[in-house]
């Protein structure tokens, strides 16, 4: 295997290791409100960097499954859209972080 097809090789399977990291961050995050960049710019500080277009169609998605209630409203002379947790989120993020966090303890025993 050459050193470009390793690269590209790890380049997927982080991506496929992130993805649901990702949910879980965006979740935990939005137990408070936030607006999409607000969202992206707190992720980003907390060292979850994520493209907006990963990010709009994933809050689309988990407001579609019924995780998170999102409303219009003007800030700045701006229309934004503010999301937050559903209360099914809420008990969704509480079962995934328990998840995770088992998830994690093996994994660092292999590890």
């Amino acid at each position: 295997m050459s050193q470009n097809e390793e690269e590209l090789l790890f380049d997927s399977l982080r991506l496929e290791l992130r993805r649901g990291s990702l949910i879980l961050a965006v979740l935990a995050s939005l137990r408070r409100e936030q607006y999409g960049y607000s969202l992206r710019v707190a992720l980003g500080e907390a060292g979850v960097e994520m493209e907006e277009s990963t990010l709009y169609p994933l809050l689309r998605r988990l407001e579609g499954q019924g995780l998170l209630d999102s409303e219009w409203r003007e800030e700045d002379r701006r229309k934004k859209r503010f999301y937050r947790l559903s209360a099914k989120g809420e008990a969704m993020l509480t079962r995934l972080a328990a998840e995770w966090r088992g998830l994690s303890r093996s994994l660092e025993t292999m590890l």
